[in-house]
């Protein structure tokens, strides 16, 4: 019987994808595509976000700065479980402030990637940077 459950179902999948190293790609990833919006707000690049014009100017370079050195650091693996705790915070306020207004559901509010946001930074908070960080917590 615990010959079954030692045994991955699919051994060169396991041994291809290790679940500490796809911790690591799912954080580099995540910290990229947060960046991204950091960049901007700040940078203007990539240009055309939607619904930057119609944000506030101290929101906008608040939640630019919150974005583009969160993003960072979350991407390079530094203070991971700090920053990740924060930017989960950041992600549920700014869902609740901007989508759920508009309505419960967030596939008709558009507040899918902060909910994903939030629960993906909520899951870093609690298990770390996995192997591949600047430093490991």
């Amino acid at each position: 019987m615990s010959d079954v459950v030692s045994r991955p179902a699919l051994p060169i999948v396991g041994s291809i994808l290790r679940a500490p190293e796809m911790l690591s790609v799912l954080r580099i990833l995540t910290g990229l595509l947060f960046l991204e919006h950091g960049t901007g707000k700040l940078l203007g690049f990539p240009a055309g976000l939607p619904f930057i014009d119609q944000m506030p100017g101290g929101l906008l370079y608040t939640t630019g700065t919150l974005e583009l050195i969160g993003g960072l650091l979350i991407t390079i693996g530094l203070f991971t479980r700090p920053v990740a705790f924060i930017l989960a915070g950041f992600m549920a306020v700014a869902y609740f402030m901007v989508h759920f207004p508009q309505s419960f559901f967030p596939a008709k509010n558009y507040g899918e990637p902060a909910v994903l946001f939030c629960f993906v930074f909520l899951y870093l908070a609690a298990v770390g940077s996995g192997p591949w960080a600047v430093r490991r917590d």
